[in-house]
C-alpha cells in the first residue's frame, strides 16, 4: 500500500463524492482512475452521445457504445471496473440551481468541459459552495491543469486566469487534439482530486501546470488572485493572471483556447 494513501487515505477515497462534468477526452481518464482508486461515489454529467469520432481519444467509451448517452456508456465501464463505486448519471446540461446543488453536494468537482461559458459557470458554483475544483484543458499539443480551492481565502479562481475570454477561442473539434495529451491531462486531474480528498501533499491551488507536448516540457506557473474582483466568478475585465497585475488571460490564450458555445452549459 502506498504510504501516502494508507488505510486512512483509502477510507477518505471510499467516503468521497466526486462530480465529473464532461465525459469526453478529459473526463474519460478522470472517471476511470477515480473509480479504480476506490472513490466511493461518482456523479457523471454530459449531454452528448458517443460518436465514432470520439473513440480516438475518449477511452471510457468503445464501439459498442456508439449512439449511447456518454454518461450511460461511462457508468457501464465503471461498473465493470469497480462495481463498488456508486454512480449517478445526469444526461443533460446542468444550469442554475441544479448546477449549484450538484456542486455543493460533491467533495470535489472535475471539469472536463471544452468551453469558457461552462468553465465560468462551474467556477462560480464552486466558489459559492466552497467546493474544490480541478480544471483541465487541452488543444492541439498543449494542455494545462489548475486547482481552484475556495476554502482558501487567498485562492485565485478561473476568472483570475482568463478574465472575460469572450469568443476568441478554438475547440478540439475544429482544431484537433493529440489523443495521448487528453489522457495525460485527465490523469493529472485525477491525481489532484485524490490529493484533495485524502489531504496528501500540495495541490496545484494557486498554480497552473502547463504541458507543451511538442517539446515535452512542463511549466508550473504562479497564478495570483485578482484583487479587483470581490465577487469571485462574476463578470468584468481580465484578471491579474500569471505573475502579477496586467498580464491576465491574454498571456495564456496561446496555451489553451476553447470556443464559447451557443448554449451556456456542458
Amino acid at each position: 500500500m502506498l504510504g501516502e494513501f494508507d488505510v486512512g487515505g483509502q477510507q477518505a477515497l471510499l467516503d468521497a463524492h466526486a462530480l465529473v462534468i464532461g465525459l469526453g477526452g478529459l473526463g474519460s481518464p478522470v472517471a476511470l482512475y477515480l473509480a479504480a482508486a476506490g472513490v466511493g461515489e461518482l456523479t457523471l454529467v454530459d449531454h452528448d452521445t458517443v460518436d465514432l469520432t470520439n473513440l480516438q481519444r475518449q477511452i471510457v467509451h468503445d464501439h459498442a457504445s456508439l449512439d449511447r448517452p456518454k454518461v450511460e456508456s461511462a457508468a457501464a465501464r465503471i461498473n465493470a471496473l469497480n462495481p463498488d463505486t456508486r454512480v449517478t448519471t445526469i444526461t443533460g446540461r446542468l444550469e442554475g440551481s441544479e448546477l449549484d446543488e450538484a456542486v455543493a453536494a460533491a467533495d470535489v468537482v472535475l471539469d472536463g468541459t471544452d468551453n469558457f461559458a461552462s468553465r465560468y459557470a462551474i467556477n462560480a458554483a464552486g466558489i459559492a459552495a466552497k467546493t474544490p475544483l480541478v480544471s483541465g484543458a487541452a488543444i492541439r499539443l498543449e494542455g494545462q491543469v489548475t486547482v481552484i480551492d475556495p476554502r482558501r481565502e487567498d485562492a485565485p479562481c478561473y476568472r483570475c486566469l482568463y478574465g472575460d475570454a469572450g469568443d476568441e477561442a478554438l475547440n478540439c473539434a475544429e482544431n484537433g487534439v493529440a489523443a495521448p495529451l487528453v489522457g495525460i491531462v485527465g490523469s493529472v486531474q485525477a491525481m489532484e482530486a485524490m490529493k484533495i480528498i485524502a489531504d496528501v501533499g500540495e495541490t496545484l491551488a494557486g498554480y497552473v501546470l502547463y504541458l507543451d507536448a511538442k517539446r515535452m516540457e512542463w511549466r508550473k506557473l504562479k497564478l495570483n488572485r485578482d484583487p479587483d474582483w470581490p465577487p469571485r466568478g462574476g463578470g468584468g475585465g481580465p484578471g491579474a493572471g500569471l505573475g502579477g497585475a496586467g498580464r491576465g488571460w491574454i498571456e495564456l490564450d496561446k496555451y489553451n483556447r476553447v470556443k464559447k458555445p451557443k448554449h451556456p452549459w456542458v
